[in-house]
């Protein structure tokens, strides 16, 4: 009778076992999901809310303004807007831009607010505005 009792306790510490490392792993994911949410936002909508929003990653889309690249600096630094409101962009990551960031092209820049006010960018996606209007044309007609 008593081989039965340490077979069962085997079992309970195996189940112990099992739910701890459950729980883990629920933690972890949650923890894990939490940290790589971004919200996405226009630069119209970051103006009104970037206060409420400091600390948090974003995903701030916007029209790279004519002139505004300066590739003079350590870091890249442009302006993007929309709807008459800017936000100045710093280019912190470290991939290779895309070959349609330029002048006038719509880009969505991730990452957060520096305390000074300007977006640290960690990654960069741009596409050129002037083909996806022509190819919308040509479907159009």
């Amino acid at each position: 009778m008593s081989g039965g009792g340490t077979m069962g306790n085997i079992r309970v510490k195996f189940l112990i076992g099992g739910v701890i490392v459950v729980a883990a792993l629920a933690y972890l994911g949650f923890v894990g999901f939490e940290e790589s949410k971004s919200y996405y936002l226009t630069v119209e909508e970051f103006s009104s809310l970037h206060k409420d929003l400091a600390g948090k990653t974003l995903k701030v889309a916007g029209d790279v303004v004519d002139g505004s690249i300066d590739r003079t600096k350590p870091q890249l630094e442009f302006v993007i807007a929309n709807q008459g409101k800017s936000l100045k962009v710093r280019y912190v990551g470290k991939d290779v831009l895309p070959d349609t960031f330029k002048d006038g092209s719509k880009a969505v820049v991730e990452g957060n607010v520096s305390p000074d006010g300007v977006f640290l960018a960690r990654h960069i996606e741009a596409k050129c505005a002037s083909k996806y209007e022509a190819e919308y044309e040509k479907k159009g007609a």
